[in-house]
């Protein structure tokens, strides 16, 4: 069992859990199934005990528009065959985003960092009427340029509503939309875009960080030097930040956003007479979107998604779990190349207002909770990093009202149990604060919040209804409650990837089968039969009947096993944060297992930041002894080493593993600089790794 800082007490109570949304549904599966289910944890086993009967129930419940069939899913089929979904169905992604065709509500706002030229930029804004107008432009130029279904449509690009449009208009006409975020350097971009081959390339003129303009086409340019001539995408250049637009570096051939806009507008093909959308109704298995694994240690994965999985594992988390509303008013801080872009973009499903920003989150530290009482903002998007590094430097609750938040949602990294306390103690007292998971692999969540259930401190709220979620021992049994355990899915579920690219009919009968090999490698070689999803976790015993929280403890290929005493670096980073990360006296840390012993053992060590200070034989001890006192004398680390900088993915991810395996002798050859924030920094980290070695 592993240690505990926290009480059963919670940090939050739903003021009426009964008329909940996910209460509401309980209802409903009773009435349909003449059952007695009485708690969230009664209902969830139900969903994944009878999960034909459950998703088709959801897909009724949610109001799906398109055809539905008669036919779920084959129960008798293991997760591993990854079996298809609602074989007779016919749905597109995008009408059911823009159902609110003709609303004058606002669907869209863009927000763009200030900078010195520009103080106060001013808000763009987008009712559903006229979004549904532009994607309407967009899929006539689209379709005047030849695109077909199954072409890939690619996004080099920043957070605006021109993107959001794409992405809409992509996947009407059933092409696959593939994105990367303007940060990526063209060298990760083009590991991930040459192996889909996209028939066109959109991407950003200018981005805003750091309260400065950044020309972003030599970027673009260097990319399409790599993808070379055989490739030659059509190039569109987007302008969607309110400065002057440059155009001395543009390349021949290339079109601008409204050049194309008006290319198809004159033809208005794909829509009836009526100027309805003739959407592309295809199977709910039809590929959606492509997005990438991290690709940290070599070539990014490419994993395909499927329309109908996405659309309704994001309505059933939208509207059945969360209790969105389409008066909420939804932001995600996110790039376009993070899973929760998609994530966002969901919220359309519903008829939320989404917000999109474009700059920095931590520069002007009260930037976006000024946004959230300008906007009334409800549901706020972030990632633990940023508000580990918020609580360093700012108390939203002092300066700013933020009555109208409902919910906080806090991914990429498990947020610390310190983090939930900051949360209530200095942004709201009175938040749903979600901390959730999943991952780029389904594109959506295995565990996370839950409008009827309380929230415990360190704690995710629930299993998400429909996800066969357990905490497996290493040696492949259920963990018991409280007991650290692997992640692994038992059930099939719809939102599956629909394989790694390339899909059947898409490439070579050697290049469909080696994906094929890459997707089983991936998730069902490591456990027979289930899926294994590489994060170690504890699912606690059931409070509240929400038939048990999860603890993350960090990446299972992460985990430290001094002694042969295994747990998770997450631990150690709550003790640290807590007890040190609080006061400054550590602005971050990175914990790794070090082989030691011929391979027979390993010892811990932990790498700290410091502000302009040098470690101390004194702050060495008092590490040591609040991670003793906090955690036990396993949890010691054997050796604490000061370092300049903590590596970081893209995404605002620690790069625990692959420091592992440099610490371990690999070489510096392993490391894909173009995924990761800060790779320079590892080259001290080899360095470390040799000394460490000799005196091991």
């Amino acid at each position: 069992m592993i240690p505990s800082d926290s009480d059963d007490r919670p940090l939050y109570l739903p003021k009426n859990p009964d008329s909940s949304a996910t209460f509401q549904f309980k209802t409903k599966v009773n009435t349909k199934y003449n059952l007695d289910l009485r708690t969230y944890s009664d209902l969830w086993l139900w969903s994944t005990s009878h999960i034909a009967e459950f998703w088709s129930t959801a897909w009724d419940a949610m109001s799906i528009i398109g055809e539905k069939g008669t036919h779920i899913v084959d129960e008798s089929l293991s997760i591993s065959t990854n079996p298809a979904w609602f074989n007779d169905a016919k749905i597109n992604y995008a009408e059911n985003m823009l159902h609110c065709r003709s609303s004058e509500k606002v669907a869209l706002i863009q927000a763009t960092e200030p900078t010195p030229l520009n103080s106060d930029p001013e808000l763009r804004r987008y009712t559903y009427a006229q979004l549904y107008e532009l994607v309407s432009q967009l899929v006539s130029s689209l379709l005047v340029h030849g695109l077909k279904p199954g072409d890939r449509v690619a996004s080099y690009s920043s957070n605006s509503i021109e993107n959001v449009a794409l992405c809409l208009a992509t996947t009407a006409v059933g092409a696959i939309f593939v994105s990367a975020a303007a940060d990526f350097g063209p060298a990760g971009v083009l590991e991930r875009f040459e192996q889909v081959q996209p028939t066109f390339i959109f991407a950003v003129d200018a981005v805003v960080y750091n309260a400065k303009v950044h020309d972003h086409l030599p970027k673009l340019a260097a990319l399409l030097s790599g993808l070379g001539s055989k490739s030659a995408p059509t190039v569109v250049i987007m302008h969607p930040i309110p400065y002057p637009q440059d155009r001395s570096a543009w390349q021949e051939g290339w079109i601008s956003w409204d050049e194309f806009i008006s290319q198809g507008e004159a033809k208005k093909l794909g829509r009836s007479p009526s100027g309805e959308i003739l959407w592309h109704r295809a199977s709910f298995n039809w590929p959606l979107w492509i997005l990438f694994s991290s690709g940290s240690t070599g070539r990014p994965k490419a994993i395909v998604h499927r329309a109908g999985g996405m659309l309704l594992q994001a309505k059933k988390e939208f509207v059945i779990c969360a209790d969105l509303q389409p008066t909420d008013v939804f932001f995600y801080y996110t790039t376009t190349g993070w899973m929760m872009y998609n994530f966002l973009i969901a919220g359309l499903s519903v008829g939320c207002t989404l917000v999109l920003y474009d700059g920095s989150p931590l520069r002007d530290p009260a930037f976006l909770w000024k946004l959230t009482d300008d906007l009334k903002i409800s549901i706020f998007g972030t990632s633990a990093k940023y508000l580990d590094e918020l609580s360093k430097r700012y108390k939203p609750r002092e300066h700013h009202d933020l009555s109208s938040l409902r919910h906080i949602y806090s991914t990429g990294s498990p947020l610390s149990t310190a983090l939930f306390k900051y949360v209530y103690d200095h942004v709201h007292p009175d938040v749903l604060l979600g901390s959730i998971t999943g991952g780029t692999d389904i594109c959506s969540l295995f565990a996370g919040m839950c409008s009827a259930l309380p929230v415990y401190a360190g704690e995710l709220q629930c299993r998400m209804l429909g996800m066969a979620v357990e905490s497996y021992s290493e040696a492949g049994s259920p963990a018991a409650p409280d007991e650290p355990g692997e992640l692994v899915c038992l059930k099939p579920f719809p939102c599956m990837p629909a394989g790694f690219w390339p899909l059947p009919g898409f490439g070579t009968d050697d290049e469909v089968a080696a994906a094929k090999a890459r997707y089983h490698q991936a998730y069902f070689a490591e456990m027979d039969g289930v899926w294994y999803h590489g994060d170690h976790i504890v699912i606690t015993r059931s409070r509240a009947g929400n038939g048990g929280g999860l603890k993350m403890l960090g990446r299972s290929d992460g985990v430290l096993n001094p002694g042969g005493v295994r747990f998770g670096s997450s631990e150690l980073y709550d003790v640290i944060d807590s007890a040190f990360c609080s006061t400054g006296k550590i602005l971050d840390c990175l914990a790794i297992g070090q082989t030691i012993g011929g391979g027979s053992d390993e010892r811990v060590v932990l790498f700290v930041k410091l502000p302009d200070t040098e470690l101390s034989d004194t702050l060495v001890q008092q590490i040591k002894d609040v991670v003793r006192q906090k955690r036990s004398p396993r949890h010691v680390p054997a050796r604490i080493i000061q370092v300049q900088e903590i590596p970081y993915t893209l995404n605002g991810k620690r790069v625990e593993v692959l420091v592992k395996k440099i610490i371990n002798g690999a070489p510096l050859s392993i490391v894909n600089p173009a995924t990761l924030s800060n790779a320079e920094c590892l080259v001290s980290y080899h360095e470390i790794g040799v000394k460490l070695r000799a005196e091991s």
